[in-house]
């Protein structure tokens, strides 16, 4: 009986490890749940007229919209309409520091583990988030958010970071591992 005894209790001690772990690449809430629906892709290029950079403009686009580059439903990428020639998101070394090869889309939620907008990490991989985009990430909790990553289409060298708890997003650059 006291062999069955330590077993179990040995047992017991090698699985609490396992209940500690979390897949990082699985959807949860954060910080009291999704603002949202996780878009299932990024944004399709851009083919319609591009809207002229303003420094100053209004994202809320909808009545309780926030007032910064946001998706709606799932689907709408609403700001993302500037096209290919944003001059503010020209890089002179497109991937400079290579290509985020950890996974994209909804299926891929990363947890936000320290940094800020200059820098932040997560999983061991290090961004920065565009200077034309600071002012769109500051509610972002940069240790405890979750985001997800999509390729931009539209400006070489640069992601979108879809933030799950707010629903918004800003262009960021991997800056490598």
């Amino acid at each position: 009986m006291r062999t069955i005894q330590l077993t179990l209790a040995a047992l017991l001690v090698l699985a609490v490890p396992v209940f500690a772990q979390h897949d990082e690449k699985s959807p949860r809430p954060a910080g009291g749940g999704t603002h949202q629906a996780i878009p299932k892709s990024g944004p399709r290029p851009y083919s319609g007229t591009p809207h002229a950079a303003e420094p100053n403009r209004n994202f809320s686009d909808k009545n309780g919209h926030p007032n910064a580059p946001h998706v709606d439903n799932g689907k709408n990428w609403v700001g993302h309409d500037t096209g290919r020639d944003d001059a503010r998101l020209h890089l002179d070394h497109p991937f400079e520091h290579g290509r985020f090869t950890g996974g994209f889309g909804p299926h891929h939620v990363w947890h936000l583990a320290g940094g800020g907008p200059d820098r932040f990490w997560f999983n061991g991989w290090y961004w920065h988030v565009s200077p034309v985009d600071i002012a769109y990430c500051d509610g972002w909790l940069w240790d405890s958010d979750d985001i997800v990553i999509y390729d931009d289409p539209d400006h070489e060298g640069w992601y979108l970071a879809y933030n799950v708890r707010l629903g918004t997003y800003v262009h960021v650059e991997y800056l490598g591992a």
